[in-house]
């Protein structure tokens, strides 16, 4: 299988990485500079940041001879809120083999007051930003976010951005899945129906506390799913809105390239083509997967200006001599090309369920014994957003979950179609900060303030 190839092939380059180290240090390098970009000073002669560039680039290239790379942690540890760095703590509080869910949480608490020689020195409080701030601190938590993340080449890390952005309004909890290469074989297979009961399984107990859903791209059908599954099964338990950006709710309005291949090419076509097994040492070896390597291939040849504008960046940024800009376009770059093998049946299934029989749309898709039912979504706040130039996810095809939520009150919807606005534009960069974001805020503060049984504005 090409994949034992590739790693044999990278194996041998990595062998060399030494030697490579050791004759960089003249040009500026250090040793183990392959591992990341070498420091660099805006007090460095001009002649010594050039000669830096000027190695053939030690650190770029070194991505090349490496197997997938392990994502980057999150690493967020503040965010400003009202002028204020607010830290914020990260840990994982509920996992399945294929997934973790991690919870951002921020640390509200004030400065001890000064003791009192009268009395006793008063305590420091948690305090809650907004409304949630009036009630008492051991009152119940704010509404909280649940970010879906798609399973789709990118590692959750991707995200990192949104993450960031969405802590100034609640807490975060992200599901972060599993590189298939590291899931033994003996925890079974997975498979779309598996994606949908896990992100069930996270959204139940958040809908107690209150619980905004927001999914982005291939996330959105199977978020949609759950939350439609949660509420059918009549426990009172729904969560307060759901927001689907860029996913492909129903793939017959304006088909992209993604969709056509996936119509004119059967199962077992992609079966013989983009499927390979693990292979050793990795502790999921032998199972049947769709690669990252092919998967990466793929993003940059739809997107080559999103990784030519990545390099760019990162190239200026060490011939300027900026440390801090070299770090953030380095940390960019090592995000974007952090991707993760699929399980060969989910692969296969959301090509067969979502894109060329539309079961969700059409409303044939069961999991299990369940039938998804999105008309079950009756007290729940709907939002749509699209990009008008989106690639990956043609026009109307994440607005369509609108027809199928057919119980959600009007004045608890909202559509939002972004102009000059790709794919990943939905949730990086300037239209995600400016545009969508302030308007999910607002969304959200509707659908929280009346407990999504009002009208949302």
């Amino acid at each position: 299988m090409f994949y034992q190839w590739l790693e044999t092939q990278r194996a041998l380059l990595r062998s060399i990485d030494a030697w490579a180290s050791l004759a960089a240090a003249p040009w500026g390098g250090l040793p183990g500079c392959s591992q990341g970009a070498p420091p660099v000073s805006t007090s460095e002669p001009d002649e010594g940041r050039f000669a830096r560039v000027a190695l053939p680039g030690c650190d770029w290239i070194y991505r090349l001879m490496q197997t997938t790379p392990e994502p980057p942690p999150f690493g967020i540890e503040a965010v400003q809120i009202d002028g204020r760095t607010i830290k914020v703590s990260e840990a994982v509080v509920d996992r399945t083999a294929f997934c973790e869910l991690r919870r951002f949480a921020r640390e509200w608490e004030t400065t001890p007051a000064p003791p009192d020689e009268s009395g006793p020195a008063v305590r420091p409080k948690r305090e809650r930003r907004g409304k949630a701030a009036a009630g008492a601190a051991d009152g119940p938590p704010p509404p909280c976010v649940l970010l879906v993340t798609p399973l789709a080449g990118h590692h959750a890390v991707m995200l990192r951005e949104t993450v960031q952005t969405l802590l100034e309004e609640a807490d975060v909890f992200v599901t972060d899945w599993a590189n298939a290469r590291d899931v033994p074989l003996d925890q079974g297979r997975f498979g779309l129906d598996d994606y949908v009961l896990a992100v069930e399984r996270f959204l139940r107990p958040l809908t107690e506390r209150g619980v905004h859903v927001l999914a982005v791209c291939q996330a959105a059908p199977p978020a949609l799913a759950a939350a439609a599954l949660v509420a059918a099964a009549g426990e009172g338990r729904a969560p307060l809105s759901v927001t689907l950006m860029g996913g492909p709710i129903d793939t017959r309005p304006h088909p992209t390239m993604i969709d056509r291949l996936a119509a004119t090419h059967d199962i077992e076509w992609f079966r013989r083509t983009v499927i390979d097994i693990v292979p050793p040492p990795y502790p999921g070896a032998g199972r049947r997967i769709y690669p990252g390597y092919l998967q990466h291939a793929a993003i940059v040849a739809a997107h080559p200006h999103r990784q030519l504008a990545l390099e760019s960046r990162y190239w200026t940024s060490r011939i300027s001599g900026d440390a801090q800009a070299v770090a953030s376009s380095l940390r960019s770059l090592n995000e974007y090309s952090a991707v993760l093998d699929m399980d060969e049946e989910y692969f296969l299934d959301t090509v067969r369920v979502i894109f060329q029989e539309q079961r969700l749309a059409r409303g044939t898709w069961s999991i299990g014994a369940r039938r998804v039912s999105p008309a079950a979504l009756s007290a729940t706040a709907l939002c749509t957003v699209e990009g008008d130039r989106d690639d990956i996810t043609g026009a109307g095809q994440t607005h369509a979950a609108h027809d199928l939520c057919r119980a959600v009150p009007d004045a608890m919807r909202m559509r939002l179609t972004i102009n000059d606005c790709d794919h990943y534009d939905l949730f990086t960069g300037p239209r995600w900060h400016d545009v969508i974001h302030p308007t999910l805020r607002e969304f959200w503060i509707s659908a929280s303030a009346s407990g999504a049984s009002g009208a949302v504005q």
